[in-house]
C-alpha cells in the first residue's frame, strides 16, 4: 500500500498526542475533580462531532537517526463541531502540559482557532484552564532575555467579539492572559469551588508585598466574580457550565447579521394567564416578582437569564415568545426597589449592546423609581453610568417594546426606550410615573399650605387624595402622553406579535 510508513507515522503521532500530558498528569487533573480537555470537548460538543485541526502539532523527540521517539502535544487543543446542530469552534487548554503555560503552546493555533471563528462566521467556545501567559520566569532565564509584551493573535479576539457569539468557560484557575481571554467573551461561566480567576496568583501577589497571603478562592472565587461583573454565571459543575453554554447559544444568531432563528416551543401565543392580574400589589410599596411575571408571559420553560448575581436590580435574559428570541430587560423591585445603581447601570448597557450586535429586539419590562442616591451612589458615579446605559439605549437600532409594569420616574424612567423613536409601549393599570415620585415631594411642594392648616396630617392626606386623582395613568393616556392601558393578561399576546412582527427587521 502507497504511503504506509507515513500514514503509520501520523498514527502514532496521534495517538501520542491524545496521552497529552501523560497518564501521570492526567490522573492528578482528575483527582482534583476535573475533566480532562478531551473529555471537556466531548461532553460540550454534539455527539462525535469534534473535528481537530492541528491534533500532531507539538515536540516531538528524536533518536540519533531522527526516528521520532516520544512526542508532548501543545497544550491548546481546538477544532470545529457541533452544538444543537449548529457549527462552532471549540478549544480547551490542556492543563496536563505544562499547567496551561504559553511556553508549552504553540501560538499559532491559538491565533487560527480565533481567525476562524471571525473568519468562517462561527459561533467560538474557549474552555480556559491555566495561565496561558507568557510563561514562567524559569523559562526567560532560559532564553537569556525579556521582550516587550505583546499578545500574538489578539486582533482576532476584538474582531469575534464584533463578529460572532464568543462563550469563556472557566474551568480551574485562571490567571494573566487566561483572565483575559475570560472577560473577552459575550458570555463567560466558572465552575464553583473549581476555577478562579486573577490577573496574578497568590503567590505573585504574596511574593511583592503587597501584605495580602489569600488562597486562590479568597482572592479570585466565583463569590468575589459573579457578583462584580467581571465573571456572568457561576455553574455547579462542569457539565452545568457546558449546558449553560449550550442555552446562551441557543438564543442567538451564529454571526452578526444573521436573523436569529424561530424555535416551535409548544406555548400558545394568545394564552392569558390570570394570575397576572395580581402579580403587582395595590400597595406601591411592597415588591413583587418580575420573574414571575417574565415566566407568565414568555413560552414557558424558555427563560434564561445571565448575570443574576450583579447589577441586581435589572434583569438580563433571554426568552422565546412564539418562538421567537427576544432580549428582556426587566426592573427587579426585589432589589433596592428596582433603583439603578452603577453596577445595574453598566449591566443594562453590555446586555443592550450585546443585543443591538446580534439583532435581537428588546422587551423591556419597567419597574424604575430612578437612579440610587446617596453618598455611596455619588462615589460610585451612578449617574456617569446611567448616562453610558442610557445612551446605549438611544444608539440602539433594534425593534424595541416597552410594558410599564408599576414605577417609571426621573432620568432612569426615560431610560426605559429612545422616545425619539415609534413607542411600541404598553403600561398596565398598575403605572407610576413621573419626573419624582409624589412622596418624596408634596412637604416640599405644598409647606406653607401645610404650615398655615390647623391638622397639617389631615391637609397633608387631603392633598395626596387629590394628586392620586391628577397621577392616574389614565388622565396620562387622555393626553395620548402613553400609547396604550392594556387588561395584564393582554401581555403575552400582544408581546408575541411584536416578536413576530420584530422578525421581519
Amino acid at each position: 500500500m502507497a504511503w504506509e510508513k507515513e500514514l503509520e507515522d501520523l498514527k502514532l503521532r496521534s495517538a501520542l498526542a491524545e496521552k497529552m500530558g501523560g497518564a501521570e498528569k492526567v490522573g492528578r487533573q482528575h483527582e482534583r475533580g476535573k475533566l480532562d480537555a478531551r473529555q471537556r470537548l466531548r461532553r460540550l460538543l454534539d455527539e462525535n462531532s469534534f473535528r481537530e485541526i492541528g491534533k500532531i502539532a507539538g515536540r516531538g523527540r528524536y533518536d540519533e537517526n531522527g526516528d521520532l521517539t516520544d512526542f508532548s502535544a501543545s497544550n491548546f487543543i481546538f477544532g470545529r463541531g457541533r452544538i444543537n446542530g449548529a457549527p462552532v469552534v471549540a478549544s480547551a487548554d490542556d492543563f496536563t502540559v505544562r499547567g496551561g503555560a504559553a511556553d508549552a503552546a504553540i501560538h499559532r493555533k491559538f491565533a487560527m482557532a480565533e481567525q476562524m471563528a471571525h473568519e468562517m462566521r462561527l459561533p467560538l467556545i474557549r474552555m480556559i484552564d491555566g495561565t496561558g501567559g507568557g510563561g514562567s520566569v524559569k523559562m526567560l532565564e532560559e532564553m537569556g532575555f525579556t521582550y516587550v509584551p505583546f499578545v500574538p493573535g489578539w486582533e482576532h479576539v476584538v474582531k469575534n467579539l464584533k463578529t460572532v457569539p464568543v462563550v469563556a468557560l472557566a474551568l480551574g484557575p485562571t490567571a494573566g492572559l487566561g483572565a483575559a481571554r475570560m472577560v473577552a467573551s459575550h458570555y463567560s461561566v466558572m465552575v464553583r469551588g473549581l476555577s478562579q480567576i486573577f490577573t496574578a496568583g497568590p503567590a505573585v501577589v504574596s511574593g511583592l508585598g503587597t501584605g495580602e497571603h489569600l488562597d486562590k478562592e479568597q482572592l479570585g472565587g466565583a463569590e468575589i466574580h459573579t457578583r462584580n461583573g467581571v465573571i456572568d454565571d457561576e455553574a455547579e459543575t462542569e457539565d452545568h457550565a457546558f449546558a449553560m453554554a449550550r442555552a446562551f447559544l441557543s438564543y442567538l444568531p451564529s454571526y452578526a447579521g444573521a436573523r436569529p432563528e424561530r424555535r416551535e416551543t409548544g406555548d400558545r401565543p394568545e394564552r392569558k394567564e390570570k394570575a397576572l392580574l395580581s402579580a403587582v400589589p395595590e400597595n406601591r410599596r411592597e415588591a413583587y416578582s418580575m420573574r414571575k411575571i417574565l415566566e407568565m408571559v414568555a413560552d414557558k420553560g424558555s427563560v434564561f437569564e445571565m448575570g443574576k448575581r450583579w447589577g441586581r436590580a435589572a434583569i438580563t435574559a433571554f426568552a422565546r415568545f412564539d418562538g421567537w428570541p427576544v432580549a428582556v430587560l426587566a426592573s427587579d423591585p426585589t432589589f433596592l426597589g428596582g433603583s439603578w445603581t452603577a453596577d445595574t447601570a453598566e449591566k443594562a448597557r453590555r446586555f443592550v449592546q450585546l443585543a443591538e450586535l446580534f439583532r435581537l429586539p428588546v422587551i423591556h419590562l419597567v419597574d424604575n423609581p430612578g437612579f440610587m442616591i446617596g453618598l455611596e451612589a455619588e462615589r460610585a458615579a451612578t449617574i456617569r453610568r446611567g448616562v453610558d446605559a442610557m445612551n446605549a439605549i438611544y444608539d440602539a437600532t433594534i425593534p424595541w417594546a416597552t410594558v410599564i409594569i408599576r414605577k417609571a420616574y426621573g432620568v432612569a424612567g426615560a431610560a426605559m426606550s429612545d422616545h425619539t423613536r415609534f413607542q411600541y409601549r404598553f403600561a398596565w393599570p398598575s403605572g407610576d410615573w413621573g419626573s419624582l415620585p409624589m412622596e418624596g415631594g408634596v412637604e416640599v411642594a405644598y409647606k406653607s399650605e401645610l404650615e398655615k392648616a390647623e391638622d397639617p396630617a389631615a391637609a397633608l392626606a387631603e392633598i395626596k387624595v387629590r394628586l392620586s386623582k391628577v397621577t392616574s395613568p389614565f388622565r396620562t393616556a387622555e393626553q395620548f402622553l402613553v400609547e396604550d392601558i392594556i387588561d395584564p393578561r393582554e401581555t403575552r399576546p400582544l408581546l408575541c406579535e411584536f416578536a413576530a412582527l420584530a422578525s421581519r427587521q
